[in-house]
């Protein structure tokens, strides 16, 4: 039961396979508080938030010989649907803070273009979020230019049981490195598509939640020169993400 976490817990209550769930989404209509659609929209956007791409790397670009590879973990605040998570799945602890670990890579392109990829696997289930982005540098910045980029991306969750989540994301970020650091800010939009399949609660009037939240966000990377380390406070919205990374980038 360790080895699931608390990733496993929260995302698992969806799940009628999961190991640590004892109940899956259908319980929403158990919940007395708030209606049944305002529970299901709080859930939908602290998981969009949750889930929805983070880069956790400068906006300069990587050049045609570039890559950046690393193990990356993002803690979200879950606060708000923590009580209707728990309310979903009796006897277990559901954290306020939602962990996600994640295996990423990136590949510098021609014309300033990247394209990078990140999956998630939670172990003993078949949960999974798989995203991808692809951006390009309008400025590639250099000793006295900052570098600018523009951001599109995707990301999917699977392997739940009558749940489905996926989001879109487009933003712009603009970093200029300086010995070796290299801080970075950014805003964008991200919408968010979250819908289920339960019979139940499709006759009880369920409708799918599609959406969009505002983001911002501000990153610090250091690199020495293969080694690299890339920290990023994220906020989309209104909700609160606390990204770290560790890998390799040249």
């Amino acid at each position: 039961m360790k080895k699931s976490l608390a990733l496993l817990a929260a995302l698992g209550c969806f799940s009628q396979s999961s190991m640590a769930a004892t109940t899956n989404i259908q319980n929403l209509t158990t919940i007395t508080t708030g209606t049944l659609q305002s529970n299901f929209r709080v859930l939908s956007e602290d998981f969009g938030a949750a889930l929805s791409y983070k880069p956790v790397t400068p906006a300069a670009a990587l050049g045609l010989t570039g890559f950046d590879v690393g193990i990356e973990l993002s803690a979200t605040d879950i606060s708000k649907s923590a009580s209707i998570l728990q309310a979903l799945t009796p006897g277990a602890t559901i954290p306020g803070t939602l962990p996600v670990p994640k295996l990423t890579v990136a590949k510098g392109l021609p014309f300033g273009i990247d394209v990078s990829a990140f999956i998630t696997s939670v172990p003993s289930t078949d949960i999974k979020v798989t995203g991808g982005a692809i951006s390009y540098a309008i400025l590639e910045g250099g000793m006295v230019e900052p570098a600018l980029t523009v951001r599109a991306a995707m990301t999917r969750l699977s392997g739940i049981s009558e749940y489905s989540l996926s989001t879109k994301s487009l933003d712009i970020a603009v970093s200029k490195g300086i010995l070796g650091f290299t801080p970075y800010i950014g805003a964008g939009q991200v919408w968010v598509d979250s819908s289920t399949t339960n019979s139940i609660l499709t006759a009880a009037g369920l409708k799918a939640e599609t959406f969009t939240q505002s983001k911002v966000f501000a990153g610090l990377n250091f690199n020495l020169g293969l080694p690299n380390f890339a920290i990023e406070a994220d906020q989309t919205g209104g909700i609160q993400t606390i990204s770290a990374k560790l890998g390799l980038r040249w």
